[in-house]
């Protein structure tokens, strides 16, 4: 089972934004494998920064409080489905006046 991305940073679930900012910076530099020579320092920097970047961005972070660890199956219903073009169009030639 994944480890509570909260529980990894070491923040409570009420942390404001700057708060998971220094825990990441803080235990980045600790787990950094140029800087931790223990055999699981790589994989505790790859939880930190997985961790970090799911509680960094407003919108995962919802996701991630709302459906725990199924918050990748809502990422969105628009999410890697491309679409009609939005403003831009088709991007094909446009009739004359």
């Amino acid at each position: 089972m994944a480890k509570d991305h909260y529980s990894v940073l070491g923040v409570p679930r009420t942390a404001k934004p700057d708060e998971i900012q220094r825990a990441y910076r803080k235990l980045a530099r600790k787990y950094h494998p140029d800087v931790n020579r223990e055999p699981d320092a790589a994989d505790k920097f790859k939880e930190i920064g997985e961790a970090y970047d799911t509680l960094s961005d407003p919108e995962t972070r919802t996701r991630y409080d709302r459906f725990g660890a199924d918050y990748r199956q809502y990422a969105g219903s628009g999410a890697g489905q491309g679409g009609s073009g939005g403003q831009w169009g088709s991007g094909g030639p446009r009739p004359g006046p």
